[in-house]
């Protein structure tokens, strides 16, 4: 039911002794198996040399109790569950990336997207590397190893690094004796760390991982920042801090983090409760119960119902034994596709006037099977409201969606989304409101490109990338 694809999690152990560092991985990519489920890879460092495991599907699938055991022991593991977009799909770019160099080896997990992606492909290859992947984080990793040939120390390279990269990442890297979380100067994607109580440092792209691993929050990484664990404790760099105005990601609060989640100070769960309000106040409606379309509708529906006054209501049931890859059927069978995964319970609904609450509507089709699916439960009106403005512009920032062609809302006005969509009205959260969502909504400055096409970096080369994407794919 996603409609939306973000691009990975992120996760990144540090232990001060040797332990099952793959099977606290596995539990951490569980935790984070929203944010990708195309791909994932587990690799482990046991005394100087990566064990790496990866392949397509999802955390359970990719990984069985013989495969982590292969792994082996050690005090060093990154992880990574990844969604790819569109023309660079398949094993071939799963990660981490490991690399081996003259001064040692290095391991790369990324969740983000480069927007010099060509720019540095093109330079790299002119100076003789070899790529194997469309994968940004390969294009990091052989940044980070020519600016390490120079370097003194990994970390020394990766802030030389940093000033080469433009656009999003989110990083975990690995030495054979040292973690390095890193987030760029914007603060797109989310990254923090906790520790456990044998001093095991974790670093994930959410919260929601260190909890399953029963480790204590310490802090987010900061933007611009690097975070170093080695055997002496935490080091904090921060030479590339400060240098822009931060904007992470407002859309990790209306839909990609888990609910659970505390992204950057912020509950997740609080601010789309805050969304729901938001939009109670701004469009009112008579109606007889307030629903929400699972999962991150459900709490702006909860949100909704205490500020409008109007009851909440359980309208859907939701198959969670469904993954990814469940076999995509052929377009006449996509509507039963959509009903093994979400059914009405119609006891709900049936007779009554009903407020729909969503995260977002991007092209529209799966907003028509739902409101389809309410009516024929027998709904008398359906009044369907979103937590998140009109879905204008394209995101360049780690989403799949890189082009505004197929956004409903860049070739339609609201009344005609809601006639296509089937509702009897149709209301979207304001702009002025989605930045206020996140509690701590004043210390920050919230990208929001998605609705206003207005970018802080420059666009990517889409076409110069396509082209590296279609030579990989005729190799493979």
């Amino acid at each position: 039911m996603r409609k939306i694809n973000e691009e990975c999690g992120i996760i990144g152990i540090f232990g001060q002794k040797k332990q099952n560092v793959a099977q606290m991985t596995y539990y951490g990519l569980h935790a984070l198996q929203h944010r990708g489920q195309e791909g994932c890879g587990i690799a482990v460092n046991d005394d100087g040399v990566y064990k790496l495991h990866k392949n397509t599907g999802l955390v359970t699938e990719v990984f069985d109790v013989r495969t982590l055991e292969s792994l082996g022991e050690g005090n060093i593991a990154v992880g990574h569950a990844r969604y790819g977009t569109a023309g660079s799909k398949g094993a071939v770019n799963c990660q981490p990336i490991v690399v081996n160099h003259v001064k040692g080896n290095l391991c790369v997990a990324l969740n983000g997207t480069l927007v010099n992606y060509a720019e540095l492909r093109s330079e790299l290859e002119l100076e003789g590397a070899m790529f194997h992947t469309t994968s940004d984080a390969e294009i990091i990793a052989y940044v980070i190893t020519r600016e390490r040939i120079k370097s003194k120390s990994i970390e020394e390279a990766v802030n030389r690094a940093m000033g080469l990269l433009e656009g999003a990442f989110s990083l975990v890297i690995a030495t054979s004796t040292k973690v390095l979380a890193v987030r760029d100067k914007f603060g797109f994607r989310p990254l923090c760390y906790g520790v456990t109580d044998d001093g095991t440092y974790i670093v994930a792209s959410e919260t929601c991982a260190l909890d399953v691993l029963g480790a204590k929050f310490i802090a987010d990484v900061t933007p611009g920042e690097i975070v170093l664990f080695n055997k002496q404790g935490v080091q904090n760099i921060k030479d590339n801090c400060g240098k822009v105005q931060e904007c992470p990601c407002v859309f990790e609060y209306v839909y990609f983090a888990r609910p659970d989640s505390v992204v950057d100070g912020s509950s997740v769960h609080e601010a789309r409760k805050r969304a729901g309000r938001f939009l109670a106040m701004e469009h009112k409606v008579e109606a007889d119960v307030v629903i929400g379309c699972p999962d991150s509708g459900i709490d702006g529906a909860i949100g909704y119902a205490e500020q409008s006054g109007i009851p909440y209501g359980l309208g859907f049931l939701k198959n969670k034994y469904i993954g990814r890859t469940f076999i995509q059927p052929e377009q006449g069978m996509r509507e039963k596709a959509v009903r093994m995964k979400l059914n009405v319970i119609k006891e709900t609904v049936a007779g009554k006037r009903v407020v729909l609450i969503d995260d977002s509507i991007v092209r529209g089709t799966t907003s028509v099977y739902v409101v389809k699916l309410l009516r024929e439960a027998g709904a008398k009106e359906v009044h369907m409201r979103v937590t998140s403005p009109k879905f204008i512009g394209a995101c360049y920032y780690g989403t799949d969606i890189d082009s505004p062609d197929k956004l409903i809302a860049n070739k339609h006005t609201t009344e005609e989304i809601a006639e296509i969509i089937g509702v009897d009205s149709l209301g979207f959260l304001s702009i002025d409101s989605v930045k206020k969502i996140p509690s701590n909504y004043a210390c920050h400055n919230y990208c929001i490109s998605c609705f206003t096409a207005e970018y802080p970096t420059k666009k990517p080369d889409l076409q110069g990338k396509s082209k590296f994407e279609s030579k990989i794919t005729k190799n493979v």
